[in-house]
């Protein structure tokens, strides 16, 4: 039902199927989201439009949990917020940025966390997503981190580009990121701010990535380097020993280990200290400063 003149209502759900499409394209997707939260019939009209491919979905949970939607084609993106602030209710914001609009809405709760999987279970519901194109996650910013993943366990395949990080490094958030890399499959890239307290983490890095970048990568052992199996990997600040190193780049140049790895970043190493300790009996050349791989046939 939408509004008219004499009762403030409209019966949407009694026209065809074509006039109702044609009533959907004029909504904004934040109107879209709440008329599919009305009943149960709503959501199965509004999961029975067939024109939201063209939105990407991303997720950030920080101090509030949002739902963004962004269009391809239109120029207009939305962001949903969930938030404990009861000040926050119902307000919303625009601005431009880079030539596109941004509207954000916020809606206050209770148990915004209960809230927010229930938003997000729908919208990934009605849009028909199964990728989810963005995941930011704040692993030290709420208690049930558990129950936040078991979402994106449940109903997306697969999260395209994922950053985790945390603003307190004394926070152990080793149990929370271990869940979430082993429940959730990252397909693109992963960028991860964290502070690991156990040097046997039992998180499984994600294989076959584009991109893998770790800032703190002291928990970085051998055994743990040799299951890296993306295209660019950064570490910074590892603690591996040079004779592991030594191994490592033996086993990589002779097509034993990390198939797919095809440049390798390091921070905090002294080029010629390196060399002399780690490279000294592996055929290379200098390039730019940097240590390159290069393969003798």
């Amino acid at each position: 039902m939408i509004s008219n003149r004499k009762n403030n209502t409209f019966p949407i759900l009694r026209l065809p199927f074509l006039a109702i499409e044609e009533i959907f394209k004029t909504m904004d997707l934040i109107e879209i989201i709440n008329f599919s939260m009305i009943s149960k019939r709503t959501r199965t009209v509004a999961k029975s439009m067939n024109f939201f491919s063209k939105y990407s979905i991303d997720f950030y949970i920080n101090e509030t949990l949002d739902v963004r939607l962004y269009g391809t084609k239109v120029m207009v993106s939305y962001i949903y917020v969930m938030t404990s602030d009861i000040k926050m209710n119902e307000k919303s914001e625009e601005k431009k940025q880079n030539g596109n609009i941004i509207r954000k809405v916020y809606k206050y709760s209770k148990d915004p966390v209960k809230e927010w999987k229930q938003l997000s279970t729908l919208v990934l519901d009605i849009f028909k997503k199964q990728t989810i194109d963005y995941l930011s996650m704040q692993m030290d910013a709420f208690v049930d981190h558990i129950s936040i993943i078991n979402v994106f366990k449940a109903t997306a395949k697969l999260v395209d580009d994922c950053f985790i990080y945390q603003l307190d490094q004394q926070n152990n958030v080793d149990e929370n990121a271990a869940y979430l890399l082993n429940n959730v499959t990252i397909s693109n890239s992963l960028e991860t701010w964290l502070h690991i307290k156990k040097y046997f983490f039992d998180g499984k890095i994600p294989k076959n990535l584009k991109e893998l970048y770790i800032n703190d990568s002291r928990w970085i052992g051998y055994e743990k380097l040799l299951e890296i199996d993306c295209k660019n990997v950064i570490l910074k600040n590892d603690r591996i020993w040079e004779k592991d190193w030594n191994s490592f780049f033996k086993k990589w140049i002779a097509m034993k280990t990390n198939f797919n790895l095809e440049c390798l970043q390091l921070s905090h190493k002294h080029l010629e200290t390196f060399r002399a300790h780690v490279l000294y009996d592996i055929p290379h050349k200098v390039m730019d400063g940097g240590v390159k791989r290069v393969l003798k046939t």
